[in-house]
């Protein structure tokens, strides 16, 4: 947790680890920033060093002229500059380790941001078999370095040429990982509690293709959603996280389609979110 917890150790602990990140330098001061942007160059990310998620606490820098009030909107706080990726998907992998040594994953969990909050998984990855193999193999690597027991999240970026790079570690079940609730034979949840027992890991072999999307807050905006809409649909499963209070961006919990193939989980999960929407709407009016 003292390694993930600030982005600068936990980069510094990367590159310690012969893993590959992005470019990066570490930012305490405004000289700092000045000679970091000479250093990595532009467009470049000013990441806080702390309590960034979900997009917050970073900003992009595509000028040299927006250092000063990227620093400003920061809050002058320890940061990293971070150069930015020309990825071409960016994907995930769950996975645990046992007091034994033990390790299982779930393989490559493809992601889709929006506004900076992830907004689709998709299991399998639609991605091809060299930065499938890296990442698994990365994982592993991160998880003996950290001696993790439990449940871990690496995410990571695919450059065009199929090489990958970490963009961050999370020591805990992933957002990413809540469609294994319904598409794998072992949840992450499940892996968790068995880590954290000594018991043997488990299966995490998926039952079909799936899709998760995120539910967030505003969905809620012209009333409570009609639920029903969505779980008329084939396939769809429905995950409410018992917030009380719904607000823009806040992540109140998540549809998992499970199919034949992944463009009819996403497809249906598209719709099946929609009709929240629509019927959310109809009913507040």
């Amino acid at each position: 947790l003292h390694t993930t917890q600030n982005r600068l150790r936990e980069k510094n602990f990367l590159v310690g680890a012969g893993l590959p990140v992005a470019p990066y330098s570490p930012v305490h001061s405004w000289a700092d920033l000045e000679q970091a942007l000479l250093q990595i160059g532009l467009p470049a990310v000013l990441k806080t060093a702390a309590f960034g998620y979900d997009g917050k606490g970073q900003v992009l820098i595509e000028a040299v002229d927006q250092a000063a009030d990227a620093w400003q909107r920061l809050g002058e706080q320890p940061a990293v500059l971070e150069a930015f990726v020309p990825y071409v998907n960016e994907v995930s992998v769950v996975a645990a380790r046992g007091v034994d040594g033990a390790i299982t994953n779930f393989g490559v969990i493809e992601n889709i941001h929006h506004n900076h909050i992830l907004d689709i998984s998709i299991a399998p990855a639609r991605i091809g078999i060299k930065p499938a193999v890296l990442a698994v193999e990365l994982i592993e690597r991160v998880m003996i370095a950290l001696n993790v027991v439990g449940v871990l999240c690496v995410e990571f970026f695919v450059l065009e040429n199929g090489d990958v790079l970490i963009n961050e570690i999370a020591p805990r079940p992933h957002n990413s990982g809540h469609l294994t609730i319904d598409a794998a034979i072992t949840s992450q949840f499940e892996l968790q509690a068995r880590a954290a027992c000594g018991l043997p890991l488990g299966c995490t072999d998926f039952l079909r293709p799936a899709v998760m999307v995120n539910l967030l807050g505003d969905l809620w905006a012209g009333g409570e959603p009609d639920w029903a809409a969505a779980l008329r649909l084939p396939g769809v499963k429905l995950h409410l996280y018992g917030k009380h209070t719904a607000r823009p961006g806040r992540k109140m919990g998540h549809l998992t389609v499970l199919a034949d193939s992944i463009d009819e989980a996403l497809s249906t999960a598209m719709r099946a979110r929609d009709s929240l929407a629509q019927e959310g709407e109809t009913t507040a009016s």
